[in-house]
This record gives C-alpha cells, structure tokens and sequence, in this order.
C-alpha cells in the first residue's frame, strides 16, 4: 500500500494520484505508525498538523524505517521532518528540502499558512514564507522588481505572523523607496506568485509513482528502540 498525507499544499491531490495511491489527510501524531500497521509500504509526508494536535513524532519515523517503508518528505511538515531524519533514512525531495537539509531555513514557521477546511479544499488565506521568497527571487531575477525591493519585501514578510501574511499585507508594510511603486508590484505577486509549496509536492507524487509497493529492508547504523515512552504512547 502506498499512502501520502496531504492537504492544503495540494488540494487536488486525491485528482492527481493512481489508484494505488492512498491519500489520507494532513498526518498527527501516531498517523504514520497506523498506516504502517495497515500495510502501508510507501509514505508520502506532505502536510501535516500542528497547532491543536500532536505533530508527526520522529519516533513514528523511525519505526516505519526500522520495518523497510520507504517514506520520503516534501513541501511542508514532510520537508521539515525528511530533513531532521535524513540521517536514519528519510527521504526528501524539492527546493524547500533541501533549503532545511542546509540550514538555509531553519523557522519552522515559513512553511505554516492559514487555510480553510477540507470541506472547502483547503482554501489558502495566508501566504507561507516559502512561497514569498520564492516569488521575490523570480520577480528579481526577471528584473520586474530590484534587490532593494525585493529585500524590503522579504523584511516585511517575515515580521508578519504566518496567519496574517498576505501579499497585500506584505506590501503595505514593506518600506520601499518608492512608494508608488506598491500597487505595482501587488499586482506582479499576486499575478505571476510562485507556489513553491505546490512545485515541491507534486515532485513528492512522482516519487511515489515510482515507487515499488514493497518494504525495503535497509542497512542501519542504529537501532530502533522501543522505549518505556514509546510503549505508552503506543501500546507496543
């Protein structure tokens, strides 16, 4: 069985997977170890939560390693958790990864965003970090914006909280030396924005398109270890 957990990074996911691909809602705590006592032998970790719920335990990661799933992270909660499991055998795809696996983001923050329920697919109503830096970086590239810009408008973002963060509002608080050049530039983000976030997770179903639906027994250099913790929380 393969499974992915996914939610508001890609809403139409359940449209864009094979039938031999389960896709399950943003992952909590003890969700990774319930497909992996479900058969699940390829795991996908997209999205996942974390404000009114336990997240995801790198424990529940490590089980599922230790018994030959292959699991690989991307995009959001996965790009963070592929990168702090790496060493034990998590994988990890696209540019957010890998800006976690290098330290070049450490904020746990910039990949969080305000969202609607599944009932109403997710809507996005904040824009997450990642995606800003990601637009900033196009639109400097494609010289529609400069540097001093584009890192007036990266200050701004940041000191928004993640539930507040807008494109309007990222503009109406930069502090740009031309002023009139604002609605402007509202106009560049919200039209050709970069949804990183998106780029990354699709790159994640590819990886488990190609995916064998088998476990995988890997050589380790450390063993899983069932502590007393461990088998409380899950009855082990």
């Amino acid at each position: 069985m393969k499974v992915v957990f996914v939610g508001p990074t890609l809403p139409d996911a359940p449209d864009l997977v094979s039938e031999d691909i389960t896709v399950r809602a943003p992952a909590r705590q003890g969700d990774i170890l319930e497909a992996v006592r479900q058969g699940a032998n390829v795991i996908g970790l997209i999205d996942g939560n974390f404000e009114h719920v336990a997240p995801v335990w790198h424990k529940e990661i490590l089980h599922a390693l230790s018994q030959g799933v292959k699991i690989c992270g991307a995009a959001s909660m996965g790009a963070l958790r592929a990168a702090e499991c790496s060493f034990y055998g998590m994988e990890g795809v696209g540019s957010i990864y890998r800006q976690y696996e290098r330290s070049e983001i450490l904020d746990d923050a910039d990949v969080a965003q305000l969202h609607a329920p599944r009932e109403m697919r997710y809507f996005s109503i904040s824009v997450p970090m990642v995606n800003v830096v990601a637009t900033l970086k196009k639109l400097n590239a494609e010289k529609l914006i400069n540097a001093e810009e584009a890192e007036a408008l990266k200050e701004a973002a940041r000191s928004i909280f993640f539930k507040e963060r807008t494109y309007r509002a990222t503009t109406d608080r930069a502090v740009l030396t031309d002023k009139g050049r604002k609605a402007e530039i509202l106009d560049l983000l919200l039209t050709l924005g970069v949804n990183q976030k998106r780029l990354d997770a699709l790159q994640l179903l590819q990886w488990l398109a190609a995916m064998q639906d088998i476990r995988t027994p890997i050589t380790t250099t450390w063993l899983f270890n069932s502590t007393n913790m461990w088998k409380a929380a899950f009855d082990n």
